[in-house]
């Protein structure tokens, strides 16, 4: 689907995504983060990555929030949620997120831009999230703010053990 112009209110959540990515990072995990709003502009839930502290590859921070929001809240309530999170969500997280029936999808990094600064190149070959997310009608915006969410990032990833 078409991206639409993001408004204030979705800077800011964007902003607390990149906060709570800045908290996986302190506690020391991948410095990945995501929240989930209603339509009304509640905070409903929040998650951060927590692969390293787990010790589960499959721990990132949009899987961990659906977790979460699948065992409190049913898909026809989810419908009416966004998903706001620091970084364009990975394949694994965007199956996650089309199957748990959040219609909506923010986000401030793109995975590109990840990469550039990582040095990776393993995920550039991998489906793009909007392929995934696209079947099923979901609505994608982003990236926005990605200064300020890459700078949760730098640093980070200079150290082997980190990728």
């Amino acid at each position: 689907m078409e991206s639409k112009s993001l408004e204030e209110i979705d800077l800011n959540y964007l902003r607390i995504a990149v906060s709570i990515a800045r908290q996986a990072r302190a506690h020391g995990n991948h410095p990945f983060g995501a929240l989930l709003v209603s339509n009304r502009g509640q905070s409903l839930l929040q998650a951060e990555n927590t692969v390293i502290t787990e010790h589960d590859c499959t721990c990132h921070a949009e899987m961990n929030l659906v977790r979460l929001a699948s065992r409190r809240f049913s898909p026809h309530e989810l419908a009416d949620t966004t998903l706001y999170t620091s970084t364009e969500p990975c394949p694994m997280c965007s199956g996650a997120i089309y199957w748990s029936g959040v219609r909506r999808v923010v986000y401030a990094l793109s995975a590109r831009s990840l990469y550039r600064l990582t040095g990776s190149n393993s995920g550039l070959n991998l489906p793009h999230s909007r392929a995934i997310l696209d079947v099923g009608g979901i609505e994608v915006c982003g990236p926005a703010l990605e200064d300020e969410a890459l700078s949760v990032h730098v640093g980070f990833w200079s150290t082997p053990e980190r990728d």
